[in-house]
């Protein structure tokens, strides 16, 4: 016998020898353990405020310390895939969405990790539409309005985006596909500069996340235009969806960003099962459920049966935009 396998068997002797105190010890440790959420954008963002709200309630909850740890870089990329590196034993985890888990393995092609088959979902969270804005200063205030004057300019309209592959970059590639508008997409680094620009007048447009574009739209410096949700959304509930403009082209035009967690894969499921069930109760809590209004996000819970399932089909659907755009983060 090898001295590993001697080793072996005498620790497993030594447990059950100790019997079940030992192992319910261990479990205790287990649990004394922090779950860290990885946030793989910088702090403020949609991500980061659910993360901080999830790891408040799961804390009070499980009686367990739950820290948010903000991870930043390469579109969602540097933490997500620290994320898959980690140790699946669930207490390390991601709050994700659909850019870093079904955008980014199609739109970056040197990725030395798949989210699709290194994450395993957990619980799905949230879903938050976009609201196409435009300067307040512009004659018009309906989408058939902007789609006449963007028509009527000679070299075509830019949109601004808060970064290559985001939510926002694709859903205006989505909608220059649908109504064949010459438009530029002009990434920046964060919606703050790519709004700002928009106010300023320096960018025509923008399909935007709501909370930061609220703001603007509240002090008078940008026009919301339509939302890209299916219904309209109760924190612009005078602003239309894209789809009630009655334009042909547009008729079955949706676009949501979904917020979900997950875990390594190889998580075992009867971890996977207990972080669900406690996550899914956080999230139809009181001060869980406040926080989505204020971020202009609507509750959608799921189990990691049905959180999968979305991935997959947002997937499907964001691989399609990006092959017939020609959308590249390279």
């Amino acid at each position: 016998m090898t001295g590993s396998a001697s080793r072996r068997r005498l620790l497993r002797a030594a447990v059950l020898l100790a019997g079940p105190g030992s192992r319910a010890g261990a479990a205790r440790a287990q649990a004394d353990r922090p779950i860290r959420i990885v946030v793989p954008f910088v702090p403020g963002g949609g991500n980061d405020v659910f993360a901080r709200q999830l790891a408040k309630g799961l804390s009070l909850l499980r009686n367990q310390a739950v820290v948010v740890d903000n991870k930043p870089g390469a579109g969602g990329n540097v933490g997500t895939g620290e994320v898959i590196r980690s140790a699946p034993d669930g207490h390390t985890l991601l709050l994700g969405h659909s850019g870093t888990v079904s955008i980014n393995p199609v739109l970056y092609k040197g990725l030395k990790f798949d989210a699709r088959s290194g994450l395993q979902p957990v619980a799905m969270l949230a879903q938050s539409a976009l609201v196409l804005v435009v300067p307040e200063s512009v004659p018009f205030t309906d989408l058939n309005g902007l789609i006449s004057a963007a028509r009527a300019s000679s070299g075509g309209w830019n949109f601004a985006s808060s970064g290559t592959g985001t939510g926002g970059h694709l859903t205006g590639e989505m909608f220059r596909m649908a109504t064949g508008l010459t438009l530029q997409h002009i990434p920046y680094k964060g919606t703050a500069p790519a709004l700002g620009d928009v106010a300023g007048g320096q960018v025509q447009m923008s399909f935007s996340v709501l909370p930061p574009a609220l703001a603007l739209i509240r002090a008078g410096k940008l026009r919301a235009i339509a939302v890209t949700s299916a219904r309209r959304l109760p924190s612009l509930p005078q602003v239309p969806t894209v789809m009630e403009a009655g334009i042909a082209a547009l008729s079955a035009f949706e676009s949501s960003v979904t917020y979900g967690v997950l875990a390594p894969a190889g998580t075992p499921q009867a971890m996977v099962r207990d972080l669900s069930r406690d996550i899914l109760k956080v999230v139809a809590a009181a001060p869980f459920q406040e926080r989505l209004d204020t971020e202009g996000a609507i509750a959608t819970p799921g189990d990691a049966a049905l959180y999968a399932r979305i991935i997959r089909a947002e997937n499907e659907k964001w691989a399609g935009v990006v092959m017939r755009s020609g959308a590249s983060a390279e």
